[in-house]
């Protein structure tokens, strides 16, 4: 085998390394790796609807969604093609694509286009960074703390007083000064707050005036002397785009209307009168488990489910997990990056369609030819003739003189003439002198 033969060689191999499935797609040139977390995965099943060649395939998510340990999406590797399709748009980044030689640039796919963005109104404040269900946002605080700037005036006199009908619970008097303490509590869907009450511990407190200064919302009135001037408040907020699944926790918190998102689909949640029934509020939360918003609860009455529509991202994992067929999801829009022209525009186009119709339409296939099997013939045994030696060898001879005549340049313009007669005459010219 010739080295380019040898670099068309490719092979496929499966590894696993932790909560991450590792599919390989290998040449002496190139590789690809799948790279898929399935803890990260909520089984939405997008990416086994796109899929061109039904590669992938959806798990048992009923049973994943109330405690299996298990992979929501399975994939029969020899039929995967690496094309990309499932990574970008996999709502919840639970794909990536690794490669390394010569592959076409990442910028002529598709992909879905989501995000959270912090705007310029953001202050910024705690609220966004405590509420996230996912851990995906960062806030760093920039301005330096009250004991830096204004150590701690033992015995100082004076009066701090908040007014609970301005302050938005936003954090900052906290982040400032140790004599502020924020309550935590659990946010929930209907409540994502993450703070209860602000608390004063005038035990640490100076009345220095400088939380009066840095307050956005005017809450705090101090009597006390003030040492220097307040900072200014400043921070960076990160939203970590791997993490986040844009389910809107933080723009439901956020005082100041500072964040922008665009959510990946446009839809519809609803929930089916004739199953809702049969929901298992308080047993199963299949949906509460798998869900990326986290927008389920029971209601206070405690016997169904309900959710917090404006927070669904229309991924569709509920539907796959709940046993009694609950909830219906319908999308009517899905937000992607435009489809550039090329040979695979078409694929794509008809890989997004069916997100919204349901149909993945696949290469047709109606041109195969397909034959029947028809019954086996009977055997019948051939007898070959006897060969004669002599004659056989009589043959080669004249063959052989026949094979010298050919190489006579004058007897192959004769042939190639094709007059009969002519060619006679040579035949005797050649057989006379016993060339033939």
């Amino acid at each position: 085998m010739s080295d380019e033969e040898k670099s068309m060689t490719v092979s496929k191999e499966m590894d696993i390394e932790g909560t991450h499935v590792l599919y390989k797609l290998i040449s002496d040139r190139s590789s690809k790796t799948l790279d898929y977390d399935y803890k990260r995965c909520v089984g939405c099943g997008i990416c086994v609807r796109i899929c061109p060649t039904r590669a992938l395939e959806l798990g048992p998510m009923k049973e994943i969604a109330t405690g299996l340990d298990a992979p929501p999406v399975m994939m029969e590797l020899d039929k995967c093609t690496f094309c990309s399709m499932c990574v970008n748009f996999c709502p919840v980044n639970a794909l990536e694509m690794r490669s390394e030689g010569d592959f076409p640039k990442e910028d002529q796919y598709p992909r879905l286009e989501q995000f959270v963005r912090m705007n310029e109104k953001c202050v910024p404040c705690s609220l966004c960074e405590a509420t996230c269900p996912e851990d995906a946002i960062e806030l760093e605080y920039t301005f330096p703390k009250k004991e830096d700037i204004a150590p701690l005036k033992e015995n100082a006199e004076g009066e701090i007083e908040i007014d609970n009908d301005k302050c938005n619970l936003c954090g900052i008097c906290a982040r400032f000064c140790d004599a502020f303490l924020m309550l935590e509590k659990e946010p929930t869907a209907t409540d994502p707050m993450p703070f209860e009450q602000l608390i004063i511990d005038e035990d640490s407190c100076d009345y220095c005036t400088l939380c009066q200064d840095i307050c956005p919302e005017d809450a705090i009135k101090v009597k006390g002397e003030k040492p220097c001037e307040a900072p200014e408040v400043s921070g960076k907020v990160t939203v970590d785009d791997a993490k986040c699944t844009r389910c809107g926790w933080c723009d439901a918190v956020c005082p100041y209307d500072a964040v922008d998102m665009l959510k990946p689909f446009e839809g519809e949640l609803m929930l089916v009168e004739s199953h809702i029934q049969k929901c298992d509020a308080q047993g199963c939360h299949a949906c509460f488990n798998i869900c990326p918003s986290h927008l389920w609860y029971v209601p206070d009455d405690g016997k169904n489910i309900a959710a917090v529509y404006d927070l669904c991202t229309y991924c569709g994992a509920c539907v796959n997990a709940c046993p009694e067929d609950v909830m219906k999801v319908f999308r009517t829009k899905v937000s992607h990056t435009k489809i550039p022209e090329s040979p695979w525009a078409n694929e794509w186009k008809n890989a997004i369609g069916s997100l919204l119709t349901e149909e993945r339409k696949h290469p047709d296939l109606s041109r195969t030819i397909e034959v029947e099997n028809g019954p086996m013939k009977e055997h019948v045994d051939i007898k070959f003739p006897e060969v004669d030696e002599k004659m056989m060898e009589a043959v080669s001879k004249k063959l052989e003189l026949a094979k010298d005549a050919l190489n006579d340049p004058r007897t192959r313009r004769t042939l190639n003439k094709g007059e009969v007669d002519d060619i006679h005459k040579a035949m005797k010219k050649m057989k006379g002198k016993g060339k033939l």
